[in-house]
């Protein structure tokens, strides 16, 4: 389980995310999945899960300040490498994230409600997982991609700042953990955004950032924005359960 955090999104001008991780560099460390790419980023994939009516979406279109979603991420097609299932809860400014690290192989068994393949770890989040995706009879909606740029304190994770670009949706209602997408849209077109994640209250030098660069806070919803770009009856309506779809892994 993550400890509580707030995070504060900007959606901000690719142009100026240069200048932003030369601020940055001084403060934090690459994490250990950034600092081994050439560009400083790696893809990210999720599967967002909703119900027939969208009830995760409109909770964020109505600014319920006690709302979640549910997404199952996975970063490459190699089946040997694990999925995880992820839980977002915000409860007014605060955010918590619990996830579950699963195999490919057992990801339809562990989401129908069979934990042998689980490690005792992981049982608490999965069960928080599994409780709220049969609260809402959440299947399968939305395929979600971008690059990612993350840095992070040296020490821990206690300071997070995350650059993400070309942020693509699409609807997607099969649990299959392919990377390529059919028709995405660009949800923030060229803009990128970035997040600033801390526990307790924010470092100064993140004020200073925020001052410098003249952000301003307007949220950067994923899997909402790619909805409300593409249209609500893309992605609502009946469609086949999590138990029903095909894993090709």
């Amino acid at each position: 389980m993550q400890a509580q955090r707030y995070e504060i999104k900007y959606i901000v001008p690719e142009s100026i995310t240069y200048a932003v991780r030369s601020f940055i560099s001084s403060h934090l460390a690459l994490d250990e999945f950034a600092s081994q790419s050439k560009d400083c980023s790696y893809r990210i994939h999720s599967i967002y899960l909703d119900s027939d009516d969208l009830y995760t979406y409109h909770a964020f279109r109505q600014g319920d300040r006690n709302r979640f979603k549910l997404r199952i991420r996975f970063y490459d097609e190699n089946p040997e490498s694990p999925a995880f299932l992820e839980l977002k809860r915000r409860h007014k400014e605060i955010i918590q994230k619990t996830r579950c690290t699963v195999s490919k192989a057992a990801l339809m068994d562990v989401l129908a409600g069979d934990t042998r393949s689980l490690k005792t770890k992981d049982l608490p989040s999965h069960a928080g997982f599994y409780q709220m995706m049969h609260q809402i009879s959440a299947s399968p909606r939305a395929k979600v991609s971008y690059y990612r740029e993350a840095w992070q304190s040296r020490d821990d994770n206690a300071v997070r700042v995350t650059i993400d670009r070309e942020v693509c949706a699409e609807p997607c209602f099969d649990l299959n953990m392919v990377v390529a997408m059919v028709n995405p849209v660009l949800v923030f077109g060229r803009n990128a955004v970035i997040e600033l994640k801390f526990t307790n209250r924010a470092p100064n030098w993140i004020l200073e950032l925020i001052r410098m660069f003249n952000l301003v806070q307007t949220g950067g919803p994923k899997y909402a924005g790619g909805i409300r770009l593409i249209g609500e009856q893309h992605f609502a309506g009946q469609r086949s359960s999590v138990r029903n779809s095909e894993n090709t892994q």
